[in-house]
């Protein structure tokens, strides 16, 4: 048995939000999905739901002005919406169902993170961020931006590994469409693959863990 072996699984929470605003203190987030993945068996749950906005809140104009350009995703993001109370609670007991390490990923991660934080925090008394608190304890650490992972695996400069158009056989058939189950699907393929090459590469003697192989 390898020494990798002893550590505990690790499942990846890749999540996309849809908003109507990029302000987290002056809009609402309309919609997110989450894909549970594992690295050796792939995708092993989703989670979505459309969330009603909040009260005192609205729309920011240019944010909506680019939703009417995309009228689809934007019907599928606003149809049905959940209390924002029920949505994230749901959420969180979803997360804790899974066993191991949990980790929340995203691209990016200052963007997705912090508004699920934000509404983790203020409804279901959880964060996404593992610094120390007293309520519900989803995740480990601080997450994963999966482009940061991207620019550390191949070399990047920090503008090609955030601004780079990811080609469509790393998003495994998920076309990029703005609805956030789609858009989370296809990142947590470009995890997974990102994941797995990392893994066949030699050990380095730079590895200050130097943990054995």
């Amino acid at each position: 048995m390898s020494a990798a072996a002893s550590f505990p699984q690790t499942i990846y929470f890749v999540t996309d939000v849809e908003l109507d605003g990029p302000d987290p203190s002056r809009n609402s987030m309309i919609s997110f999905a989450s894909a549970a993945l594992d690295v050796e068996r792939g995708v092993v749950g989703t989670f979505e739901v459309n969330i009603a906005p909040l009260a005192g809140r609205s729309p920011d104009p240019h944010t909506a002005a680019w939703w009417a350009t995309q009228p689809l995703a934007y019907e599928a993001s606003t149809h049905d919406p959940r209390a924002p109370e029920e949505a994230m609670i749901a959420f969180a007991d979803w997360v804790e169902s899974f066993a191991g390490v949990r980790v929340f990923a995203s691209r990016p991660l200052m963007l997705d993170g912090v508004w699920i934080d934000e509404y983790l925090r203020s409804f279901a008394g959880a964060r996404v961020f593992g610094a120390p608190w007293e309520g519900r304890r989803l995740f480990h650490g601080a997450g994963l931006d999966i482009g940061s992972l991207l620019l550390g695996l191949f070399g990047w400069s920090y503008a090609q590994a955030h601004d780079v158009s990811i080609p469509a056989d790393w998003l495994g058939g998920h076309e990029h469409t703005h609805r956030a189950i789609d858009d989370a699907l296809g990142y947590a393929h470009v995890l997974h693959r990102a994941l797995r090459i990392s893994a066949e590469q030699p050990k380095k003697n730079e590895d200050f863990r130097n943990v054995p192989a």
